[in-house]
């Protein structure tokens, strides 16, 4: 049972989910099927319908959503939007924070993590965990999400109950940033794989072999792996929509890689070159396009 918070004397805290977008709204979904009360808000508000009628209930800005709820979780675009959302004139740091929590499952740098959570911290007193996921709106809807963090201990244990409703591991990697440098990891390995699965799947289908066979015939061998089991039957069959994540988003990650890499003196090659792949591909597919659509870089009749 969860612990309770300093300021619900109940033994269940009241939540709130900030930023409905591919991720947010099936995590939202998840809370509320637990049974957990849920307070949402998105800036736009055609996302928010659904999970009203789902029992959600509407906060008008994120001030209200924090004032009415002992954690708060939000997952947004990036650095900016999360800046918004706290330190804007209806934002979190608005309100009172104090023996509250806000937990950001947004993918940024982890020096604005730091920043972010200092600066919160210093104006209401809420604490802060950084909490980036990977495992894609498939994960997000079957509560199998990989979620890695930063922060004290104390806040993270206390967090983990409601987490572990959305993902199947929660793993705290260090203090405040530490969970967006591990999803910087995430994103060389599965960015790389993305790229080299669209070589592979091509060299395939350009030979004169069935392409959609290969995560059959890979399986259980040392080139099988769960980006192999799902990237490949999409790239091949086409299938895009909903997207697994967008372009923009492995790029402006890859883009944080090179920035840390460069800061940390790290040689990253693979994800430098990854990362000039996906820039090729948002220029022809457009920002918003699936990140597996780099697969069509290579087709002659693209």
């Amino acid at each position: 049972m969860a612990a309770a918070s300093k300021t619900n004397p109940q033994d269940v805290e009241r939540l709130g989910y900030l930023g409905l977008g591919l991720m947010g709204t099936p995590m939202t979904r998840r809370l509320l099927k637990a049974g957990h009360q849920v307070a949402v808000w998105n800036r736009s508000e055609g996302k928010v319908a659904p999970l009203v009628a789902a029992g959600a209930k509407h906060a008008a800005t994120p001030r209200d959503l924090l004032a009415n709820a002992d954690i708060v979780f939000m997952c947004v675009t990036d650095a900016a939007a999360v800046e918004d959302v706290i330190f804007g004139p209806e934002g979190l740091a608005a309100v009172p924070g104090a023996g509250k929590l806000v937990v950001d499952f947004s993918s940024i740098h982890p020096d604005a993590a730091r920043d972010l959570a200092a600066r919160l911290k210093d104006a209401n007193g809420a604490g802060w965990i950084d909490a980036p996921v990977s495992g894609g709106t498939k994960g997000a809807e079957e509560g199998t999400l990989a979620i890695m963090a930063g922060g004290e201990a104390a806040e993270i244990e206390r967090a983990r109950p409601y987490v572990l409703l959305m993902a199947r591991r929660f793993t705290h990697m260090g203090p405040t940033g530490a969970g967006q440098t591990t999803k910087l990891c995430n994103q060389v390995i599965v960015g790389c794989a993305m790229a080299v699965l669209a070589e592979a799947t091509r060299l395939a289908l350009n030979a004169g072999i069935d392409a959609g066979r290969l995560p059959e015939a890979l399986a259980g061998g040392f080139a099988d792996s769960i980006p192999l089991q799902l990237f490949v039957p999409r790239m091949v069959q086409g299938i895009h929509s909903p997207p697994l994540g967008h372009i923009a988003t492995m790029l402006k990650d890859l883009d944080t890689v090179a920035d840390v890499a460069q800061a940390t003196s790290t040689p990253v090659p693979m994800a430098t070159l990854a990362g000039q792949i996906f820039r090729l591909a948002k220029a022809a597919h457009g920002a918003d396009a699936d990140a597996l659509e780099i697969y069509k870089l290579s087709a002659t009749d693209r």
